[in-house]
């Protein structure tokens, strides 16, 4: 009779539906209980878990296998350039292997440098790469927005006195020093490029301008400051408007000229057609054409040699297409911020140079200057200006030339030179012309001054060593002082009322006794 056993327990039957895996349970009922109730209480998170397991796989393996799509993709690619454009048919391959394995020979010294068991193609990729990440690091200085921080561009109320031009334009001006009635010396200035009538002499004590008697007159070009513009302007415009405003400025003798960097274009020019009101002209760095004819392979090679990529393709947009100058100014000094002075004229300054335009005193003068010179918002007056530098200015310098002219055209004063003297004058500007020239210049290169020595040979050029563009002529108290006892002599002050009283009375007598009759002695 077969024996009859109980019940088995669910672990015993659970046990017969699989295999035996060697691990067997006890038939503990307490054992069992509280195994059976740690499982009804985990049981749904494992399930989560084993879920979100199981979704992560599934992502991960769709990405892995996209993957291998591009990569296979990628190699497929390769293998249709290597089949049919990197063969030894292929036009670019001719032309290119001959120079790259001479290169490749010539930088093979190189792999000398690289473990014996690294590919060199491999090895120096993983360099350049470096490099070029080294290098966007190094670019990227966060300190500069605590060094130099962003000084946004002020507005000003109008300042200027104005007069009224023939044409019925408005041009305004500054005056500094002494006043008219008692003015020794009288001293017109032009204002260069990204400047204004606020320029002048930058940082000129009154006390020095009182010494020696000066009246200092500066003007905004047209367009510039508080002066209304002139879209038709040229040189010749420009010296009419000198004569206009020293007329009613009431400079009735003849005047001097001051001028700095670009700003003599406008002197030069004056030199030229009004000659006859001019005593003498004053100009540190003065700007010339760079594509001036006259100059020699030698002068202009020198000269643009000096000057950086940007402002040399600015100097060739301003002379062919000076339309596209438009798109650079506005990025660069029609912002409300402002920016260093040497990215606004886009040179390299040198180290007088640096030392002077890093002093919180010309910092402040130049963002006002500038402030004062855009004021108008209008960027077609510096386009103009550009032109001007660069373009035909109607005359040579050459033409300032002290040289006697002869009449000898014509039959009538030929046959009259024959028998006497012909009739000769001198012609040019007969008047004294002092150059102050930087050689450590990185705006108007010396070679400018060397071209103005060969061609002007009397105008008296002052060679000055380590100075740079704005060194001698911004905030230098010795400096004034030097080029006024050059121009001036020894300091009178101003004009006393006794000379004007003297003066007066002495033209009186002599006008009287041009009237009186002779038989009246």
């Amino acid at each position: 009779m077969a024996e009859v056993t109980g019940r088995n327990t669910w672990t015993e039957e659970l046990a017969s539906l699989i295999e035996d895996s060697g691990v067997h349970y006890s038939g503990d009922p307490i054992t069992a209980t509280s195994f059976e109730a740690r499982r009804s209480v985990y049981a749904p998170q494992s399930a989560s878990v084993e879920s979100a397991e199981s979704f992560k796989e599934q992502a991960l393996g769709f990405v892995m296998a996209w993957c291998e799509i591009l990569v296979e993709l990628g190699r497929g690619f390769r293998d249709i350039l290597r089949q049919n454009f990197m063969n030894d048919d292929f036009f670019l391959v001719k032309k290119l292997r001959g120079p790259c394995a001479r290169v490749s020979k010539r930088l093979s010294f190189l792999n000398d440098f690289l473990p014996e068991d690294r590919d060199p193609l491999h090895a120096w990729s993983v360099v350049f790469f470096v490099f070029i990440l080294a290098l966007a690091a190094i670019s990227v200085d966060p300190s500069r927005e605590a060094v130099a921080p962003l000084v946004k561009v002020r507005q000003h109320p109008p300042s200027a006195s104005r007069v009224q031009l023939p044409d019925g334009r408005y041009m305004a001006y500054h005056e500094q020093g002494v006043s008219a009635d008692l003015a020794r010396f009288s001293l017109v200035a032009p204002h260069s490029f990204l400047s204004s009538r606020l320029a002048g002499l930058p940082g000129v004590k009154a006390s020095l301008l009182e010494e020696y008697g000066v009246r200092l007159v500066t003007y905004d070009l047209p367009g510039f400051g508080e002066s209304d513009p002139h879209p038709g302007r040229n040189l010749n415009s420009s010296a009419m408007d000198v004569l206009h405003l020293v007329n009613a400025v009431n400079v009735s003798e003849k005047f001097w000229l001051l001028c700095h960097s670009s700003g003599c274009i406008h002197a030069w020019a004056s030199l030229r057609y009004i000659p006859e009101r001019i005593a003498g002209a004053a100009m540190l760095a003065p700007m010339i054409n760079p594509y001036d004819p006259h100059m020699t392979k030698e002068e202009m090679k020198r000269t643009w040699e000096k000057w950086l990529p940007r402002r040399k393709m600015m100097y060739s947009l301003a002379r062919r297409f000076p339309r596209f100058l438009s798109f650079f100014y506005r990025k660069s000094f029609l912002p409300e911020n402002h920016d260093e002075i040497d990215k606004l004229l886009s040179f390299s300054p040198g180290k007088k140079d640096k030392f002077v335009i890093e002093e919180p005193e010309f910092e402040e003068f130049w963002q006002r200057d500038v402030e004062e010179s855009i004021r108008q918002g209008n960027i077609r007056p510096f386009i103009e200006e550009a032109a001007l530098q660069v373009s035909n200015w109607g005359f040579d310098l050459k033409e300032l030339h002290v040289q006697k002219k002869c009449q000898t055209r014509g039959i009538l004063l030929w046959l009259k030179s024959m028998y006497s003297q012909a009739d000769c004058e001198l012609a040019g500007f007969l008047g004294l012309t002092h150059i102050w020239q930087g050689l450590d210049d990185k705006v108007v290169p010396p070679s400018m001054m060397e071209y103005i020595e060969r061609v002007l040979p009397e105008a008296v050029i002052h060679k000055l060593p380590n100075e740079g563009h704005f060194s001698y002529f911004y905030f230098c108290d010795q400096c004034h002082k030097q080029m006024f006892a050059t121009l001036f002599g020894t300091p009178q002050g101003p004009v006393e009322r006794q000379e004007e009283t003297a003066a007066f009375e002495e033209d009186k007598e002599e006008e009287v006794l041009q009237v009186v009759p002779v038989d009246s002695f």
